[in-house]
């Protein structure tokens, strides 16, 4: 299946394929695109590839070299690509470009405040990859989370919002009046605020097993990877609302899903639950755990435990996917604010953190309600306090868009 140009092996529903897509699109470099879906020779050269596990997107390079579900960074750094922001200072640098981070710096763009989003991957954050929000004001029929991610990026950019999409940053450091932002590659940026908007990530069961099937029957987006088992039984962990919604949504592939809940009772919302317990293809399992994994080369057994009876049993469904909350993305600054026992950043209710200039918005904030449209209220927030905090550090000449 060689080439002379790069080929991408994905499907059209994947998030991390159409964002894979894009970058390159935006890079002009030219490549092939095979959707594994239509092409069974190519679904197997991608499993032979990956050690059997089925896992997209698959890009291959023309010296024979590839990579598997990449980063943009990654994808810079295989290209030689090194991107940069157009200048290494800004008035505002955000960090995230979530639902909180963009509507940040669209209402500081708004006010004159030069801003610089920073992103390590896709734009848009956990909404982005959503297969359909229903609670955001004014879409009576619903949003796909990527279209709503397109428009709020769309939107920043409008106003002179700087997106730089292909780094993360790894540390935060306070020169004076100064923040100091380093990139994955090195680079380093300054400005008078900062915005942490990292939003979080999907916690794991850490039970046997777990580790050894992710991608191979372990899964961790509904939207993502729900395809590849239709006609197959399927297994949710977590029956909170997004268990419950995944779940609804996995039943448009899975001739069954059952949730799995360890406590008594199901946490999601009331309209959730008579969905779940109304859908002719879902069940529900309360009081039940998760014990390990089984399987060779690709997950075949769920051991899971009664917690009543205490009595185990083997499950065998075709794939399991875990929803049991969020850990924040907080590690690179760990050692610069304040942090509760779960990771999350504390702040004042100028969600200013505990170092002056530094603010936090959005899923990565304590007591942040994991919400889009919170996320949304808490960033338009954000800008108002920072756009204050110039002000007042800055003296009446206020900021550089002034």
């Amino acid at each position: 299946m060689a080439d002379d140009k790069i080929i991408v092996y994905g499907a059209p529903w994947c998030p991390d394929c159409k964002r894979a897509k894009q970058f390159l699109g935006e890079q002009r470099v030219p490549y092939s695109w095979v959707d594994i879906d239509e092409d069974e020779e190519a679904r197997s050269y991608v499993q032979e590839l990956n050690d059997g596990k089925q896992i997209i997107p698959t890009i291959i390079f023309p010296d024979g070299s590839f990579l598997v579900e990449p980063t943009n960074a990654e994808l810079a750094r295989k290209l030689d690509i090194a991107p940069k922001a157009k200048r290494t200072y800004y008035d505002l640098i955000v960090v995230g470009s979530g639902p909180a981070g963009l509507t940040t710096s669209l209402y500081a763009a708004r006010e004159g405040i030069d801003t610089l989003v920073i992103e390590r991957s896709g734009v848009g954050g956990q909404a982005g990859v959503t297969e359909r929000i229903d609670n955001y004001p004014g879409f009576a029929q619903g949003i796909e989370g990527a279209e709503l991610a397109d428009q709020m990026r769309l939107h920043a950019e409008r106003f002179g919002v700087e997106i730089l999409s292909a780094q993360g940053v790894t540390s935060i450091q306070i020169n004076g009046d100064y923040k100091m932002v380093t990139t994955d590659s090195g680079d380093e940026y300054c400005a008078k605020a900062v915005l942490i908007a990292t939003g979080s990530r999907y916690r794991r069961l850490n039970v046997p097993g777990e580790e050894d099937f992710i991608g191979a029957g372990v899964h961790f987006c509904a939207t993502c990877d729900g395809p590849f088992y239709k006609g197959e039984d399927m297994i949710v962990v977590g029956g909170g609302n997004s268990g419950v919604e995944e779940g609804l949504f996995l039943t448009k592939f899975a001739s069954s899903v059952t949730v799995l809940e360890v406590r008594e009772r199901l946490g999601a919302s009331q309209i959730l639950q008579e969905k779940a317990e109304s859908h002719p293809k879902m069940s529900v399992r309360l009081g039940t755990t998760v014990e390990e994994f089984r399987g060779n080369g690709k997950l075949s057994t769920v051991v899971v435990k009664d917690l009543a009876t205490g009595e185990t049993e083997e499950l065998h469904p075709g794939a399991v996917f875990i929803f049991i909350g969020l850990d924040p993305n907080t590690g690179f600054v760990r050692d610069l604010v304040d942090l509760d026992k779960w990771g999350f950043i504390q702040t004042d209710l100028t969600l200013q953190t505990s170092v002056e200039g530094v603010f936090a918005a959005g899923d990565v904030r304590k007591g942040s309600t994991k919400q889009v449209a919170s996320a949304v209220g808490e960033g338009a927030t954000a800008a108002l306090m920072i756009r204050q905090n110039l002000e007042k550090t800055q003296g009446s000449r206020g900021y550089s868009g002034d």
